[in-house]
């Protein structure tokens, strides 16, 4: 199929630069001693997953139960959920999953301990947790230290299998190329990394000491004691990302249609933001100069015409890069790989 024949609004993906976005991020991970556990939210697609697992990938990390579910079913192992639980449908959930494949989930309270223990004692199956440690960012996550160790403590206690703990410097991520991120990025590292040991000093079992993500994966993946990155944005990568991180092409678009020009003035294309998030920002238009997007309504994109040259009429095609790819993807159901203007591969995308 041409690009041509594709139905508009459509997620698109280009093949070669997600390729080489594919390969590089794996090249880094092939020298030091830290891997990649990419995240799974971003691309929300097991054909890609199993792409990333191929290229060195040493599992999946993943955000929703859904998510870890859509893996399991289709065999994948070494499954982390990055995330906590809590209500009891959720942990049955989890329960099941821990039947069909190796797969860990992060704990921050000693609420979710004492649940998740009497479900697998209910069960007899022995659950994998990770503590999660708050690194700074101020989200989810223990202090590290002392109260990272007593939840760890507790765990073994109440019967669940200790794999160690995962901490997100999420908020490093955003801070400009520089000394300054760097060192902050390795102070979020050194909490993380001393609860490690601090939990090795009292006999506990610290397998994995899991952290980072696409915007600070070359700093704490090369932070002594890290044992694995979960950079999930690098494949598709966005406008917003790309602002932080220049080590990878922007490869996700979505491809819509003129429906409506006015004069000079403006045109009309088919994509709201039922199709693309503009959650973060605006989107901005792919290969289209003299124009630029100016708002997302839920069905219409409306674009201001800069240059009366514009060749753009009622029936062209355009597209979008995406600003925010993991929200965006969350839209579709279906991405298009392009090779050129042809659509080499069909992308499903499940929970």
């Amino acid at each position: 199929m041409l690009r041509s024949q594709i139905r508009t609004p459509a997620l698109l993906v280009d093949m070669d630069v997600m390729e080489r976005n594919l390969s590089a991020m794996a090249a880094f991970f092939a020298e030091g001693s830290a891997r990649l556990r990419p995240h799974y939210k971003n691309h929300k697609c097991v054909a890609l997953a199993r792409r990333q697992l191929a290229a060195g990938a040493i599992g999946i990390t993943c955000a929703t139960l859904g998510e870890a579910e859509a893996l399991a079913s289709s065999g994948i192992q070494g499954i982390l959920l990055a995330n906590e639980i809590a209500d009891p449908v959720q942990i049955e959930r989890f329960v099941a999953l821990a039947r069909l494949t190796d797969i860990m989930v992060g704990v921050d309270n000693e609420a979710a301990v004492a649940a998740l223990s009497a479900a697998s004692a209910r069960a007899h199956v022995q659950l994998s947790v990770v503590v999660d440690v708050d690194t700074g960012m101020g989200r989810c996550g223990i202090g590290p230290g002392q109260p990272a160790l007593a939840l760890a403590q507790l765990a073994v206690a109440r019967g669940l299998r200790l794999r160690g703990l995962i901490g997100y410097e999420g908020h490093c991520v955003r801070l400009p190329p520089g000394p300054g991120k760097v060192q902050a990025a390795q102070t979020a590292m050194e909490k993380l990394v001393s609860s490690a040991n601090l939990l090795r000093s009292h006999g506990l079992p610290v397998e994995i000491v899991s952290a980072g993500g696409t915007g600070t994966y070359s700093i704490s993946g090369r932070v002594p004691g890290v044992t694995e990155i979960q950079g999930g944005s690098y494949l598709l990568m966005d406008t917003d990302y790309q602002t932080v991180c220049t080590d990878f092409g922007l490869a996700l678009s979505v491809l819509g249609t003129v429906i409506s020009r006015t004069g000079n003035e403006r045109l009309i294309l088919n994509i709201g933001l039922k199709e693309i998030s503009g959650e973060r920002g605006l989107p901005s238009l792919k290969n289209t100069p003299g124009a630029r997007l100016r708002k997302l309504n839920a069905e219409h994109a409306v674009v201001d015409i800069l240059d009366p040259n514009l060749s753009l009429q009622v029936g062209d095609a355009v597209e979008l890069w995406a600003h925010y790819s993991d929200a965006t993807v969350n839209l579709h159901r279906q991405m298009f790989g392009m090779r050129g203007e042809c659509v080499e591969e069909t992308f499903f995308l499940e929970s």
